[in-house]
């Protein structure tokens, strides 16, 4: 039995229920002959994946939903092995490559140069090209990207590149360039409401109208996790009266408001070591150190004076930036502790001394 998000994820352009513009735009593209480099942008949720899945059905036919799932073995330079998972169909090929750090340059290079020196071998498919769908593009590093811009200007006359990234800041300008750039935008409450109520009906129930905004303001445009949560919901509570309802935040969402607490309450060596320890836990269960920074910072901002708010954002774009260039994680969200500690604890001797002086 499989989630209603999947259940009930468009397989078309056509069936999407929001940005029917750019829907337009996608079918004109994929019927106009010249399909360019694509770029599909914008935050998690939003249904990045479900148009490059309504684009290469438009492109390729049924024949692109026939897809299998490989694992293909990599080798270092140091004989190193390195698994990848990779879906793919007659017409295109999907993979993950920032799944192995920073091997993704191999990756990118093997494959893109095998997908493109090979021909196309259905003689009856409505394009001679094959696609490469590259996911996550903008957790590649510097050197995946050089790799890849050199392969786009080489074998562009029987390969194209479908990049999906959650922002554009972290491309570097040449790949930006070289594609077309299509921003999906997180759906507004309005939109959301229309995908509830549709999939709340081939499911054979209505939902209450304060209940899907209680969903939609709960999950901030992330239509993925709007859907996961009204499933949750129906389980929970058959009627989904808002009356009785509450969402429950993850286990990991918990436990960064925890840590954040405990950065505001004490400003301690000692304390900073137990959250080190915290900080560990949330990084063994596989939460994306990023996502770790970014849930610890808005609760903390949440609970300070207004003149400290830019200082601790500031540190926490700062720390972000550093930690991707790189490799322990651990180290930078420390320092951005250590830090904040630091703004917090200052600020306060600041305005005793103030005391002190009238």
């Amino acid at each position: 039995m499989s989630l209603w998000v999947d259940k009930h994820r468009p397989r078309s352009l056509d069936d999407l229920h929001y940005h029917h513009g750019l829907s337009a735009r996608l079918k004109a593209l994929a019927a106009s002959g010249d399909f360019p480099h694509m770029l599909f942008y914008g935050p998690s949720g939003a249904g990045k994946k479900t148009r490059i899945a309504g684009t290469l059905l438009e492109l390729f036919g049924k024949g692109a939903e026939k897809i299998k799932i490989d694992q293909r073995v990599f080798q270092t330079p140091t004989k190193r092995k390195l698994d990848v998972n990779i879906v793919q169909s007659n017409y295109h090929i999907e993979i993950t490559p920032s799944e192995v750090g920073n091997y993704d340059r191999l990756v990118i290079q093997d494959i893109l140069k095998e997908i493109a020196q090979t021909q196309q071998v259905d003689l009856n498919a409505k394009q001679r090209f094959k696609v490469v769908v590259i996911h996550e593009a903008d957790a590649l590093t510097r050197d995946a990207q050089a790799a890849l811009r050199r392969t786009t200007e080489k074998y562009m006359s029987n390969m194209r590149l479908i990049l999906c990234a959650n922002s554009t800041s972290k491309l570097i300008a040449p790949i930006r360039s070289r594609c077309l750039l299509m921003r999906v935008a997180a759906p507004n409450p309005e939109e959301m409401q229309t995908v509830l109520d549709f999939v709340a009906k081939r499911e054979g129930f209505s939902i209450p109208e304060d209940t899907v905004k209680l969903i939609a303001e709960d999950s901030e445009g992330n239509m993925r996790k709007a859907l996961l949560v009204l499933e949750a919901l129906k389980m929970q509570n058959p009627d989904l009266s808002a009356s009785g309802l509450s969402i429950a935040k993850p286990d990991w969402e918990t436990y960064c408001h925890k840590v954040a607490d405990m950065i505001v309450q004490e400003q301690t060596p000692a304390r900073v070591m137990e959250v080190r320890a915290k900080l560990y836990e949330l990084l063994s269960h596989c939460i994306p150190p990023t996502v770790v920074l970014k849930t610890i910072a808005e609760k903390v901002v949440e609970q300070v004076d207004e003149a400290l708010k830019p200082d601790i954002m500031h540190w926490a774009a700062i720390y972000e930036a550093r930690m991707r260039v790189g490799n322990k994680k651990i180290f930078h969200l420390e320092a951005w502790v250590v830090k904040v500690m630091s703004l917090y604890k200052n600020f306060f001797y600041d305005i005793d001394m103030d005391g002190f002086d009238d």
